[in-house]
């Protein structure tokens, strides 16, 4: 007879959740957010290079193409801006 056979038989088997009756409490010390919200300035897109206006297109999603005028890469920004604000 094997260990765990007799252990059946003898009624020795308990859970481990048996005398599991102990909690602890947590404080939540966390902060309700962990930026205070910004409001940022409006973008100035008439002061920024090519290159400036490329590199921010990326950050927020959209590669710009800087053989294209300025204002043409302007327009793009502006007309996706105004479609992730509809998201």
């Amino acid at each position: 007879m094997t260990r765990f056979t007799e252990l059946l038989s003898t009624g020795e088997v308990h859970s481990a959740y048996e005398n599991a009756t102990t909690t602890t409490s947590v404080s939540d010390t966390a902060p309700a957010s962990v930026e205070d919200p910004v409001d940022p300035a409006p973008l100035d897109f008439d002061n920024m290079s090519k290159v400036d206006l490329e590199t921010f297109g990326r950050t927020i999603g959209i590669e710009l193409d800087r053989r294209l005028s300025k204002n043409k890469l302007v327009k793009q920004l502006k007309k996706h801006i105004e479609y992730m604000e509809t998201l």
